[in-house]
C-alpha cells in the first residue's frame, strides 16, 4: 500500500522542516526551511564545519554578517538536494524594525544571487509583527518573495494577505501547546486549537481569493498533519516524515475550498488591538521571537569561537 507520505504528496506540497541534508536527501521533500534553531544544530554536525569557517572568515570580524554567510550557505546545500525552495530567516531580533529587516533580508538575496542561486529558489522569512509585514509588503513590491512566520493567529494572517505576502506558516504545535497547557487537557482530531486556526486561515484565504500560500509548521504528531491533508503546502520535521513514510493505510484530503469569511483589513491600530486581544498569540508570538533570538545569539558565539 501506499504510505501516508505518499499520499499526502498528492494533496499538499511538503517541506522539510530542518537543515538536515541527511534526512532531506532520504525522504524527498519538495522546499525546505531553516531557521535560526534549526542552523544552530546543523552548525553541529561535522559536514558543515568547512561552512562555519568559510562563514567566519567572510564575515570578517562581522557576526551578523557571518550568520548570514552560513545560513545561505546552508541553504545552498539544501538547494542540491531538492527541487524548490529554501527559506532563509532575518535575525529575530529585528522583528520590530521595518528598516533593518528590509536590509538583512536584502544583504540574504545579494549572497544568494553571489551565489549564482535566482530569486525564484529563495523566500526570507520574517517573523510575523507588524513591521516585519511591512517590510514583507516591500520586498515583495521589489521582486523578493517571503514567508511570514512565527503566525499564531487570524489577524496576523489577514494582514499578511493584504500585504500580499507570498506564503505564511501558521504555527500549529504551539498553539496546540499553549490551549493544552491553559485548559489542562489534551487535543485531538479538528477539535486540535492549532489544527482549527489554519483550516480557518485556509478557508478565509481561498473564499476571497488571496494568492498567499498557507503552510502549516510546527506539529506535534501525525493526527495534526492528517487534519490538513489539502493545506497548500505542510513543513514537517524529518521525524514525523519518516513516521508518515512508515504509516500505511488511507489519508484522506480533509481540507478543500469551501466559503469562508468575508475579507476583513487591518490598519496598524486594529490590528495591534486584535493581536492583544488573543492572549496565545500574544505569548507565543513574543516567546518565539525571544526563542529565535536567543539561538542567533548561540549562533554567533559559536562562530566569534573560531575566528
Amino acid at each position: 500500500m501506499t504510505s501516508k507520505l505518499e499520499q499526502l504528496k498528492q494533496y499538499t506540497t511538503v517541506v522539510a522542516d530542518t537543515g538536515d541534508l541527511d534526512a532531506i536527501t532520504r525522504l524527498k521533500p519538495v522546499d525546505a526551511t531553516t531557521n535560526p534553531s534549526l542552523l544552530l544544530k546543523a552548525a553541529a554536525l561535522p559536514r558543515y564545519t568547512e561552512l562555519l569557517n568559510q562563514a567566519v572568515d567572510a564575515g570578517k570580524g562581522d557576526l551578523g554578517l557571518a550568520c548570514d554567510h552560513f545560513g545561505v550557505a546552508v541553504g545552498q546545500e539544501i538547494l542540491k538536494a531538492i527541487p524548490g525552495r529554501i527559506s532563509t530567516e532575518v535575525d529575530a531580533r529585528l522583528s520590530f524594525d521595518t528598516q533593518a529587516t528590509l536590509r538583512r533580508a536584502e544583504r540574504i538575496v545579494e549572497l544568494y544571487d553571489h551565489a549564482g542561486i535566482g530569486r525564484e529558489r529563495v523566500l526570507i522569512k520574517i517573523a510575523s509583527t507588524w513591521e516585519g509585514i511591512r517590510a514583507a509588503e516591500q520586498l515583495e513590491k521589489a521582486g523578493i518573495q517571503t514567508n511570514l512566520t512565527l503566525l499564531f493567529s487570524f489577524a496576523q494572517a489577514v494582514a499578511c494577505a493584504d500585504a500580499g505576502v507570498f506564503l505564511i506558516s501558521p504555527f500549529v504545535g504551539r498553539i496546540y501547546d499553549w490551549y493544552k497547557k491553559a485548559e489542562g487537557r489534551d487535543f485531538a482530531g479538528a477539535e486540535d486549537p492549532g489544527v482549527q486556526s489554519v483550516s480557518r486561515i485556509y478557508q478565509y484565504y481561498k473564499a476571497n481569493g488571496y494568492d498567499t500560500v498557507v503552510m502549516g509548521a510546527s506539529f506535534r504528531n501525525l493526527g495534526q498533519i492528517e487534519q490538513l491533508a489539502g493545506c497548500d503546502r505542510l513543513t514537517i520535521s524529518p521525524d514525523l516524515l519518516q513516521q508518515l513514510a512508515d504509516a500505511e493505510g488511507t489519508l484522506p484530503r480533509i481540507l478543500t475550498p469551501e466559503a469562508g469569511e468575508p475579507r476583513q483589513s487591518l490598519n496598524e491600530s486594529t490590528f495591534r488591538w486584535a493581536l492583544n486581544e488573543d492572549a496565545m498569540a500574544t505569548e507565543k508570538l513574543a516567546e518565539g521571537i525571544r526563542l529565535f533570538a536567543r539561538d542567533q545569539e548561540k549562533l554567533e558565539v559559536l562562530l566569534a569561537q573560531r575566528s
